[in-house]
């Protein structure tokens, strides 16, 4: 698929505005995946993206449970991107293995307390943040605080924007390619 908007080539290619964000991205990735430069068309978006996944990977949720909530949300989304780019993170960076992905495009995990944490994004996504008290209790007797409550809804809410970005905009897959 070819993105519906232009993707920046390079670094240099992209906005004035958005090089430095990019270049940071560079120094900590080590490449600049598409979704980056697509969205660095948009400067303020591209430093709004990356402030909240900043500020979000210095909250308390694991690393692994995080990825788990994107192979989810991504699945749920129906983002060919997004669930190749966190299946190939989950894999080589957290050690998911294929029968946890798995769990985790249907919406659960064979650890019980992250379990709790994917189920509940994943209901936050189908009733459009409507949840119930009990779909709270569920999450907070797995042993999920207020604070990492809130910080499963950010990363419902950053993995939406990037759901969206793709799908909208059919950005190039630039990662082992999986389909929802």
């Amino acid at each position: 698929m070819v993105s519906r908007i232009t993707t920046p080539a390079s670094i240099e290619a992209a906005p004035e505005a958005s090089r430095p964000l990019l270049e940071a991205v560079k120094d900590r990735l080590g490449v600049v995946p598409n979704i980056f430069r697509l969205v660095a068309n948009s400067p303020a978006t591209l430093e709004g993206y990356l402030g909240l996944q900043a500020a979000l990977s210095k909250g308390s949720l694991e690393r692994a449970t995080r990825e788990r909530i994107g192979i989810a949300i991504a699945q749920l989304d129906g983002c060919s991107y997004c669930l190749s780019a966190h299946t190939f993170i989950g894999k080589t960076t957290e050690e998911l293995g294929d029968t946890e992905i798995i769990a985790n495009r249907n919406g659960a995990s064979h650890d019980p307390k992250a379990n709790a944490a994917v189920g509940f994004a994943v209901k936050l996504v189908r009733n459009r943040g409507h949840v119930s008290s009990g779909d709270l209790e569920q999450v907070r007797s797995a042993g999920y605080s207020d604070s990492e409550i809130i910080e499963i809804i950010g990363h419902v809410a950053v993995n939406t924007f990037t759901n969206y970005v793709n799908e909208a905009l059919g950005t190039t897959i630039d990662f082992p390619i999986v389909r929802p």
